[in-house]
Protein backbone atom coordinates (compact mmCIF):
# COMPACT_ATOMS: atom_id res chain seq x y z
CA UNK A 1 0.00 0.00 0.00
CA UNK A 2 1.15 3.56 -1.05
CA UNK A 3 1.14 6.70 0.88
CA UNK A 4 -1.50 8.11 -1.15
CA UNK A 5 -3.70 4.91 -0.03
CA UNK A 6 -2.58 5.03 3.35
CA UNK A 7 -3.83 9.07 3.26
CA UNK A 8 -7.24 8.19 1.85
CA UNK A 9 -8.27 4.82 4.33
CA UNK A 10 -7.22 7.14 6.92
CA UNK A 11 -9.29 9.96 5.93
CA UNK A 12 -12.24 6.90 5.67
CA UNK A 13 -11.49 5.97 9.20
CA UNK A 14 -11.81 9.60 10.20
CA UNK A 15 -15.11 10.52 9.14
CA UNK A 16 -16.48 7.39 10.44
CA UNK A 17 -15.02 8.00 13.55
CA UNK A 18 -16.38 11.35 13.44
CA UNK A 19 -19.86 10.10 13.06
CA UNK A 20 -19.27 7.69 16.00
CA UNK A 21 -18.18 10.39 18.00
CA UNK A 22 -21.09 12.83 17.24
CA UNK A 23 -23.77 9.85 17.92
CA UNK A 24 -21.55 9.18 21.24
CA UNK A 25 -22.31 13.18 22.35
CA UNK A 26 -25.64 13.47 21.46
CA UNK A 27 -26.39 10.20 23.66
CA UNK A 28 -24.54 11.93 26.53
CA UNK A 29 -26.32 15.01 26.26
CA UNK A 30 -29.97 13.18 25.97
CA UNK A 31 -28.63 10.80 29.27
CA UNK A 32 -27.70 13.97 31.47
CA UNK A 33 -31.20 14.90 32.22
CA UNK A 34 -31.45 18.12 35.39
CA UNK A 35 -33.93 17.65 38.71
CA UNK A 36 -36.96 19.57 38.43
CA UNK A 37 -36.62 23.36 40.28
CA UNK A 38 -38.77 22.69 43.12
CA UNK A 39 -39.74 25.80 45.78
CA UNK A 40 -37.94 23.60 48.89
CA UNK A 41 -37.82 20.29 50.39
CA UNK A 42 -40.71 18.11 50.53
CA UNK A 43 -42.40 17.58 54.10
CA UNK A 44 -44.86 15.67 55.45
CA UNK A 45 -48.65 17.14 56.07
CA UNK A 46 -48.40 18.37 59.65
CA UNK A 47 -49.77 16.65 62.69
CA UNK A 48 -51.93 19.13 63.53
CA UNK A 49 -54.13 19.73 60.06
CA UNK A 50 -57.14 21.46 61.59
CA UNK A 51 -56.36 23.06 64.72
CA UNK A 52 -59.33 23.82 67.32
CA UNK A 53 -60.14 27.64 67.12
CA UNK A 54 -59.11 29.32 70.40
CA UNK A 55 -60.42 32.58 72.10
CA UNK A 56 -64.17 33.13 73.00
CA UNK A 57 -65.62 31.62 69.96
CA UNK A 58 -69.08 30.65 69.22
CA UNK A 59 -70.09 27.00 70.84
CA UNK A 60 -71.44 25.82 67.16
CA UNK A 61 -67.57 26.11 65.66
CA UNK A 62 -66.55 23.73 68.53
CA UNK A 63 -69.02 21.17 67.16
CA UNK A 64 -67.67 21.19 63.46
CA UNK A 65 -64.54 20.90 64.62
CA UNK A 66 -65.27 17.43 66.61
CA UNK A 67 -66.94 16.74 63.10
CA UNK A 68 -64.02 18.03 60.70
CA UNK A 69 -61.14 16.73 62.51
CA UNK A 70 -61.24 12.95 62.22
CA UNK A 71 -61.43 13.75 58.31
CA UNK A 72 -58.48 15.78 57.81
CA UNK A 73 -56.57 13.24 60.11
CA UNK A 74 -57.13 10.42 57.63
CA UNK A 75 -55.97 13.02 55.02
CA UNK A 76 -53.14 13.84 56.54
CA UNK A 77 -52.09 10.17 56.70
CA UNK A 78 -52.92 9.42 52.90
CA UNK A 79 -50.79 12.57 52.16
CA UNK A 80 -47.99 11.55 53.77
CA UNK A 81 -47.91 7.63 52.22
CA UNK A 82 -48.20 9.64 48.72
CA UNK A 83 -45.33 12.23 49.81
CA UNK A 84 -43.21 8.91 51.04
CA UNK A 85 -44.18 6.99 47.98
CA UNK A 86 -43.00 10.05 45.98
CA UNK A 87 -39.93 10.54 47.31
CA UNK A 88 -39.30 6.53 46.71
CA UNK A 89 -40.13 6.75 43.00
CA UNK A 90 -38.06 10.05 42.34
CA UNK A 91 -35.04 8.31 43.73
CA UNK A 92 -35.48 5.13 41.65
CA UNK A 93 -35.65 7.29 38.63
CA UNK A 94 -32.29 8.87 40.04
CA UNK A 95 -31.00 5.68 40.22
CA UNK A 96 -32.43 4.71 36.61
CA UNK A 97 -31.12 7.84 34.98
CA UNK A 98 -27.64 7.62 36.39
CA UNK A 99 -26.74 4.38 35.63
CA UNK A 100 -28.18 5.58 31.72
CA UNK A 101 -25.76 8.49 32.18
CA UNK A 102 -22.99 6.79 33.27
CA UNK A 103 -23.65 4.16 30.36
CA UNK A 104 -23.77 6.70 27.44
CA UNK A 105 -20.20 7.83 29.51
CA UNK A 106 -18.67 4.71 28.94
CA UNK A 107 -19.73 4.86 25.32
CA UNK A 108 -18.88 7.83 24.58
CA UNK A 109 -15.02 7.77 25.94
CA UNK A 110 -14.73 4.68 24.20
CA UNK A 111 -15.65 6.70 20.51
CA UNK A 112 -13.58 9.68 21.65
CA UNK A 113 -10.48 7.35 21.67
CA UNK A 114 -11.15 6.02 18.41
CA UNK A 115 -11.79 9.52 16.92
CA UNK A 116 -8.99 10.62 18.58
CA UNK A 117 -6.63 7.84 16.93
CA UNK A 118 -8.30 7.94 13.36
CA UNK A 119 -7.08 11.96 13.66
CA UNK A 120 -3.91 10.76 14.37
CA UNK A 121 -3.48 8.41 11.73
CA UNK A 122 -4.96 10.96 9.22
CA UNK A 123 -2.92 13.45 10.37
CA UNK A 124 0.35 11.15 10.39
CA UNK A 125 -0.85 10.02 6.52
CA UNK A 126 -1.13 13.30 5.33
CA UNK A 127 2.48 14.14 6.80
CA UNK A 128 3.83 11.39 4.87
CA UNK A 129 2.47 11.83 1.84
CA UNK A 130 3.57 15.78 2.04
CA UNK A 131 7.22 14.96 3.24
CA UNK A 132 7.11 12.15 -0.09
CA UNK A 133 6.03 14.87 -2.47
CA UNK A 134 8.56 17.51 -0.77
CA UNK A 135 11.47 14.68 -0.89
CA UNK A 136 10.25 14.10 -4.63
CA UNK A 137 10.78 18.01 -5.25
CA UNK A 138 13.80 17.65 -3.48
CA UNK A 139 15.29 14.86 -5.64
CA UNK A 140 14.44 17.15 -8.29
CA UNK A 141 16.41 19.90 -6.97
CA UNK A 142 19.97 18.41 -8.70
CA UNK A 143 18.05 18.18 -12.16
CA UNK A 144 16.80 21.52 -12.07
CA UNK A 145 20.02 23.21 -10.71
CA UNK A 146 22.01 22.00 -13.62
CA UNK A 147 19.42 22.51 -16.33
CA UNK A 148 19.15 26.10 -15.09
CA UNK A 149 23.57 26.56 -14.89
CA UNK A 150 23.01 25.35 -18.47
CA UNK A 151 19.98 28.03 -19.50
CA UNK A 152 21.66 30.61 -17.69
CA UNK A 153 25.13 29.91 -19.65
CA UNK A 154 22.90 29.24 -23.56
CA UNK A 155 21.60 32.80 -22.44
CA UNK A 156 24.88 34.42 -22.19
CA UNK A 157 25.34 33.04 -25.42
CA UNK A 158 22.66 34.20 -27.14
CA UNK A 159 22.64 37.50 -25.58
CA UNK A 160 26.06 38.14 -26.80
CA UNK A 161 25.46 37.23 -29.32
CA UNK A 162 22.64 39.01 -30.58
CA UNK A 163 24.00 42.44 -28.73
CA UNK A 164 27.31 41.86 -31.67
CA UNK A 165 27.39 44.94 -33.87
CA UNK A 166 27.89 43.43 -37.37
CA UNK A 167 30.19 45.00 -39.50
CA UNK A 168 29.80 46.63 -43.00
CA UNK A 169 29.72 43.97 -45.47
CA UNK A 170 29.26 41.27 -43.05
CA UNK A 171 26.66 38.79 -43.87
CA UNK A 172 22.72 38.46 -42.10
CA UNK A 173 22.19 37.04 -39.02
CA UNK A 174 20.60 33.59 -41.33
CA UNK A 175 23.51 33.37 -43.76
CA UNK A 176 25.76 34.03 -40.38
CA UNK A 177 23.92 30.67 -38.55
CA UNK A 178 24.49 28.80 -41.87
CA UNK A 179 28.11 29.87 -41.95
CA UNK A 180 28.54 28.75 -38.75
CA UNK A 181 26.63 25.44 -39.18
CA UNK A 182 28.47 24.88 -42.16
CA UNK A 183 31.87 25.28 -40.43
CA UNK A 184 30.77 22.96 -37.62
CA UNK A 185 30.08 20.29 -40.38
CA UNK A 186 33.28 20.76 -42.04
CA UNK A 187 35.24 20.63 -38.43
CA UNK A 188 33.39 17.48 -37.08
CA UNK A 189 34.55 16.11 -40.93
CA UNK A 190 38.03 17.25 -40.51
CA UNK A 191 38.30 15.51 -37.22
CA UNK A 192 37.01 12.55 -38.55
CA UNK A 193 38.74 12.19 -41.47
CA UNK A 194 41.73 13.30 -39.02
CA UNK A 195 40.82 10.06 -36.44
CA UNK A 196 40.67 8.09 -39.26
CA UNK A 197 44.21 9.08 -40.76
CA UNK A 198 46.12 9.07 -37.64
CA UNK A 199 46.50 12.69 -38.30
CA UNK A 200 46.78 14.69 -34.67
CA UNK A 201 43.91 16.13 -33.42
CA UNK A 202 42.32 18.07 -30.70
CA UNK A 203 39.40 17.00 -29.03
CA UNK A 204 35.94 19.45 -27.53
CA UNK A 205 32.66 20.26 -28.56
CA UNK A 206 30.76 21.71 -31.26
CA UNK A 207 31.26 25.62 -31.07
CA UNK A 208 26.98 25.47 -30.98
CA UNK A 209 27.46 23.30 -27.85
CA UNK A 210 30.26 25.27 -26.17
CA UNK A 211 28.14 26.49 -23.36
CA UNK A 212 27.11 23.19 -21.93
CA UNK A 213 30.58 22.39 -21.48
CA UNK A 214 31.03 25.66 -19.55
CA UNK A 215 28.25 25.19 -17.18
CA UNK A 216 29.78 21.27 -16.53
CA UNK A 217 33.36 23.02 -15.55
CA UNK A 218 31.11 25.92 -13.51
CA UNK A 219 29.69 22.89 -11.18
CA UNK A 220 32.57 20.48 -11.43
CA UNK A 221 35.74 22.45 -11.20
CA UNK A 222 35.03 24.98 -9.17
CA UNK A 223 34.15 28.63 -8.78
CA UNK A 224 36.29 31.28 -10.12
CA UNK A 225 38.16 32.11 -6.60
CA UNK A 226 38.71 28.05 -6.13
CA UNK A 227 40.32 27.61 -9.49
CA UNK A 228 42.66 30.85 -9.01
CA UNK A 229 43.54 29.57 -5.43
CA UNK A 230 44.48 26.56 -7.00
CA UNK A 231 46.74 28.12 -9.66
CA UNK A 232 48.19 30.92 -7.65
CA UNK A 233 51.74 28.77 -6.98
CA UNK A 234 52.18 28.31 -10.54
CA UNK A 235 52.29 32.30 -10.52
CA UNK A 236 56.09 32.64 -9.35
CA UNK A 237 57.69 30.30 -12.05
CA UNK A 238 56.86 32.86 -14.69
CA UNK A 239 58.15 35.59 -12.25
CA UNK A 240 59.78 38.38 -14.42
CA UNK A 241 58.35 36.89 -17.78
CA UNK A 242 56.95 38.18 -20.34
CA UNK A 243 55.18 37.42 -23.03
CA UNK A 244 53.58 34.37 -21.36
CA UNK A 245 51.01 32.13 -23.30
CA UNK A 246 48.11 30.14 -21.41
CA UNK A 247 46.77 27.76 -23.44
CA UNK A 248 43.41 26.57 -22.76
CA UNK A 249 43.08 29.43 -21.03
CA UNK A 250 39.10 28.72 -20.04
CA UNK A 251 37.20 31.55 -18.26
CA UNK A 252 40.86 33.54 -17.72
CA UNK A 253 41.43 32.91 -13.93
CA UNK A 254 44.84 32.48 -14.47
CA UNK A 255 45.69 35.03 -16.84
CA UNK A 256 44.22 37.35 -13.83
CA UNK A 257 46.44 35.97 -11.11
CA UNK A 258 49.38 37.33 -13.73
CA UNK A 259 48.17 40.16 -14.73
CA UNK A 260 47.97 41.22 -11.17
CA UNK A 261 51.30 39.98 -10.53
CA UNK A 262 53.01 42.53 -13.49
CA UNK A 263 53.26 39.61 -15.81
CA UNK A 264 51.71 40.23 -18.99
CA UNK A 265 50.07 37.27 -20.77
CA UNK A 266 47.77 36.64 -23.07
CA UNK A 267 45.44 33.18 -23.34
CA UNK A 268 43.98 30.65 -26.23
CA UNK A 269 40.30 28.04 -25.76
CA UNK A 270 38.63 26.45 -28.69
CA UNK A 271 35.62 27.08 -26.37
CA UNK A 272 33.72 29.79 -27.69
CA UNK A 273 31.99 30.81 -24.53
CA UNK A 274 35.31 30.24 -22.26
CA UNK A 275 36.76 33.18 -24.95
CA UNK A 276 34.08 35.58 -24.55
CA UNK A 277 33.67 35.05 -20.39
CA UNK A 278 37.75 35.69 -20.52
CA UNK A 279 37.30 38.98 -22.58
CA UNK A 280 34.51 40.18 -20.43
CA UNK A 281 36.60 40.60 -18.06
CA UNK A 282 39.34 42.57 -20.12
CA UNK A 283 41.66 39.74 -20.65
CA UNK A 284 43.47 39.37 -23.76
CA UNK A 285 42.15 35.96 -24.57
CA UNK A 286 41.83 34.97 -28.78
CA UNK A 287 39.68 31.68 -29.76
CA UNK A 288 42.06 29.50 -31.36
CA UNK A 289 43.38 26.08 -31.60
CA UNK A 290 46.65 25.46 -29.55
CA UNK A 291 48.97 24.03 -31.78
CA UNK A 292 47.56 26.47 -34.56
CA UNK A 293 48.24 29.33 -32.70
CA UNK A 294 51.67 28.41 -31.63
CA UNK A 295 52.67 27.58 -35.41
CA UNK A 296 51.53 31.13 -35.85
CA UNK A 297 53.87 32.71 -33.45
CA UNK A 298 58.16 33.38 -34.14
CA UNK A 299 60.34 31.01 -32.57
CA UNK A 300 61.92 31.86 -29.22
CA UNK A 301 59.41 34.48 -28.50
CA UNK A 302 57.27 33.16 -25.83
CA UNK A 303 58.69 33.76 -22.06
CA UNK A 304 56.51 31.08 -21.20
CA UNK A 305 53.64 28.59 -21.97
CA UNK A 306 51.28 27.52 -19.27
CA UNK A 307 48.24 24.50 -19.99
CA UNK A 308 46.49 24.19 -16.67
CA UNK A 309 44.21 20.86 -17.09
CA UNK A 310 44.17 20.44 -21.11
CA UNK A 311 46.39 17.76 -21.82
CA UNK A 312 44.49 15.57 -20.68
CA UNK A 313 41.73 16.50 -23.73
CA UNK A 314 44.34 15.82 -26.17
CA UNK A 315 45.03 12.72 -28.56
CA UNK A 316 48.46 11.56 -28.02
CA UNK A 317 49.54 12.87 -31.56
CA UNK A 318 48.09 16.01 -30.87
CA UNK A 319 50.05 16.12 -27.40
CA UNK A 320 53.76 15.39 -29.01
CA UNK A 321 53.14 17.63 -31.73
CA UNK A 322 52.06 20.26 -29.53
CA UNK A 323 55.13 19.68 -26.90
CA UNK A 324 57.26 19.90 -29.70
CA UNK A 325 56.35 23.37 -30.99
CA UNK A 326 55.93 24.47 -27.80
CA UNK A 327 59.45 24.03 -27.17
CA UNK A 328 60.77 26.00 -30.29
CA UNK A 329 58.58 29.00 -29.55
CA UNK A 330 59.98 29.51 -26.53
CA UNK A 331 63.00 31.63 -25.24
CA UNK A 332 65.96 29.59 -23.52
CA UNK A 333 65.47 29.48 -19.97
CA UNK A 334 61.53 29.50 -20.35
CA UNK A 335 59.44 27.50 -18.44
CA UNK A 336 56.54 25.14 -19.57
CA UNK A 337 53.87 24.35 -16.95
CA UNK A 338 51.80 21.57 -18.11
CA UNK A 339 49.15 20.34 -15.03
CA UNK A 340 46.65 17.84 -15.27
CA UNK A 341 45.04 15.31 -13.04
CA UNK A 342 46.82 12.61 -11.31
CA UNK A 343 45.67 8.93 -12.26
CA UNK A 344 47.87 7.39 -10.24
CA UNK A 345 45.99 8.74 -7.79
CA UNK A 346 42.54 6.58 -7.45
CA UNK A 347 40.36 9.19 -6.00
CA UNK A 348 41.41 11.23 -8.53
CA UNK A 349 40.88 9.23 -11.66
CA UNK A 350 37.76 8.06 -10.38
CA UNK A 351 35.88 11.26 -9.22
CA UNK A 352 37.34 13.77 -11.46
CA UNK A 353 39.12 12.00 -14.92
CA UNK A 354 36.43 9.84 -15.87
CA UNK A 355 33.51 12.60 -15.07
CA UNK A 356 34.76 14.42 -17.78
CA UNK A 357 33.20 13.30 -21.07
CA UNK A 358 35.72 15.57 -23.30
CA UNK A 359 38.58 13.43 -21.87
CA UNK A 360 40.82 11.77 -24.02
CA UNK A 361 43.30 9.68 -21.93
CA UNK A 362 44.68 9.86 -18.34
CA UNK A 363 48.78 10.86 -18.40
CA UNK A 364 50.61 9.03 -15.53
CA UNK A 365 53.17 11.49 -14.14
CA UNK A 366 55.72 9.44 -15.28
CA UNK A 367 54.81 9.58 -18.91
CA UNK A 368 54.51 13.69 -18.69
CA UNK A 369 57.72 13.95 -17.42
CA UNK A 370 59.00 11.89 -19.92
CA UNK A 371 57.35 13.11 -22.76
CA UNK A 372 58.86 16.63 -21.28
CA UNK A 373 62.41 15.29 -21.52
CA UNK A 374 62.01 13.55 -24.79
CA UNK A 375 61.16 16.70 -26.57
CA UNK A 376 64.15 18.57 -24.80
CA UNK A 377 62.84 20.36 -21.83
CA UNK A 378 65.48 20.51 -19.15
CA UNK A 379 65.37 20.10 -15.29
CA UNK A 380 61.97 18.49 -15.40
CA UNK A 381 60.48 17.83 -11.93
CA UNK A 382 56.82 16.46 -11.06
CA UNK A 383 55.06 19.14 -8.86
CA UNK A 384 51.98 17.95 -6.77
CA UNK A 385 49.17 19.42 -5.60
CA UNK A 386 44.98 19.11 -3.92
CA UNK A 387 46.40 16.61 -1.30
CA UNK A 388 43.29 14.57 -0.24
CA UNK A 389 42.16 15.43 2.90
CA UNK A 390 43.15 13.19 6.10
CA UNK A 391 39.46 12.31 6.54
CA UNK A 392 39.04 10.90 3.78
CA UNK A 393 42.22 8.51 3.91
CA UNK A 394 42.12 4.94 5.84
CA UNK A 395 42.68 5.30 9.17
CA UNK A 396 45.57 3.97 11.37
CA UNK A 397 44.90 1.31 14.17
CA UNK A 398 46.62 2.65 17.13
CA UNK A 399 49.00 0.19 18.65
CA UNK A 400 49.64 1.82 21.87
CA UNK A 401 46.44 0.69 22.82
CA UNK A 402 47.02 -2.75 22.79
CA UNK A 403 50.68 -3.10 24.25
CA UNK A 404 49.54 -1.46 27.28
CA UNK A 405 48.90 -4.74 29.16
CA UNK A 406 51.98 -6.87 27.42
CA UNK A 407 50.40 -9.74 27.82
CA UNK A 408 50.44 -12.28 24.82
CA UNK A 409 47.11 -11.37 23.61
CA UNK A 410 47.43 -7.99 23.47
CA UNK A 411 51.32 -8.67 21.67
CA UNK A 412 49.23 -10.46 19.24
CA UNK A 413 46.76 -7.87 18.68
CA UNK A 414 49.70 -5.17 18.58
CA UNK A 415 51.15 -7.25 15.58
CA UNK A 416 47.69 -7.34 13.59
CA UNK A 417 47.51 -3.67 14.07
CA UNK A 418 50.58 -3.46 12.92
CA UNK A 419 49.68 -5.49 9.36
CA UNK A 420 46.84 -3.40 8.82
CA UNK A 421 48.69 -0.15 9.36
CA UNK A 422 50.98 -1.50 6.90
CA UNK A 423 48.46 -2.12 4.78
CA UNK A 424 46.55 1.36 5.32
CA UNK A 425 49.48 3.04 3.81
CA UNK A 426 49.90 0.99 0.85
CA UNK A 427 46.69 1.58 -0.07
CA UNK A 428 46.66 5.58 0.93
CA UNK A 429 49.49 5.72 -1.47
CA UNK A 430 47.34 4.22 -4.05
CA UNK A 431 44.37 5.62 -3.53
CA UNK A 432 44.27 8.84 -1.91
CA UNK A 433 47.47 10.77 -2.68
CA UNK A 434 47.39 14.18 -4.84
CA UNK A 435 44.23 15.19 -6.79
CA UNK A 436 46.80 17.16 -9.53
CA UNK A 437 50.08 17.26 -10.62
CA UNK A 438 52.46 19.78 -12.53
CA UNK A 439 55.35 18.21 -15.12
CA UNK A 440 57.58 21.62 -14.78
CA UNK A 441 60.57 22.16 -17.53
CA UNK A 442 62.70 24.73 -18.93
CA UNK A 443 64.02 25.41 -22.64
CA UNK A 444 67.10 24.54 -22.27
Amino acid sequence: MNDLDRSVLARTEAEQADRAYNDAITELDHAIIPPEDTDGPVVPWPDAVLPPPAGPHKPWLRVIHRWLAPVFARQRTFDNHVVEAVEALAGHDRAIAFARFQHALIIFLQKITAFVESKDRLVAATAAARLDEHEHLLNQLPDIQTQLAVLQRATQMLTRSAGQQSPAGSPPPREALRRDLAEARQNSERAEAGRQSGEPSALGLQPSRDYQYVAFEDRFRGTDDDIREKLRPYVELFAGATGVLDIGCGRGEFLALLGAAGITARGVDTNREMVAAARDRGLDVEESDALAYLESVPDGSLGGIMAAQVVEHLSPPYLVRLLETAYLKLRPGAPLVVETINPACWLAFFSSYIRDFTHAQPLHPDTLQFLLQANGFGRVTLQYSQPVPEHMKMQPVDVAAFTASGDDQANALARMARTVNANAAILNNLLFTHLDYAAIGYRS
